[in-house]
């Protein structure tokens, strides 16, 4: 018996084909294309070796895939992308984020903080601007519909005083 049995798996080690030609690849048929070949004089080139398209996810700045970006330039980004693809954002200021969360568990100091936070925002350049608005909104809402329930609360307290020292036994 030889080795490797006719009509058996080849040797992995072993070139099948020439180098630069690929199963089904006929030289001689005008419709088969070397895919190793340089382009056409007058084909669109895409920048690429051999006239390759570039693989998926490589850079589409003109370099060969595999070779760094030149200085500066961010990796994986084109020519015409400048900035850098993440900016770091100011800190939320903290009493804008408490005057939120006050607004929930005790309204008249969620006004204060509101105002608090609003004013060092100004001052530091910080975020929260928005949080803070709707910390001061939230106070000042919660805390009228507490002043208005407990009004409430005072007259239905007189009006029940006043109707029961009027009664005669």
């Amino acid at each position: 018996m030889t080795y490797p049995p006719p009509g058996g798996t080849p040797d992995p080690y072993q070139p099948q084909q020439p180098y630069g030609q690929q199963p089904g690849y006929d030289p001689t048929s005008p419709y088969s294309q070397d895919p190793y070949a340089a382009p056409a004089s007058g084909a669109p080139s895409s920048g690429q070796p051999y006239g390759q398209p570039p693989p998926y996810g490589a850079p589409s700045s003109g370099q060969p895939y595999g070779q760094p970006p030149p200085y500066g330039q961010p990796a994986g980004y084109g020519q015409a992308y400048s900035q850098p693809p993440y900016q770091q954002q100011a800190p939320t200021n903290t009493m804008a984020i408490l005057a939120l969360v006050f607004a929930f568990v005790f309204a008249p100091a969620s006004i204060v903080m509101g105002h608090v936070a609003k004013k060092q925002i100004r001052q530091t350049g910080e975020s929260g601007e928005g949080l803070a608005t709707a910390g001061l909104w939230l106070g000042y809402i919660f805390t009228s519909i507490y002043v208005l329930i407990c009004a409430f609360y005072i007259v239905v307290a007189i009006f029940a005083i006043g109707s029961s020292s009027a009664s005669t036994y």
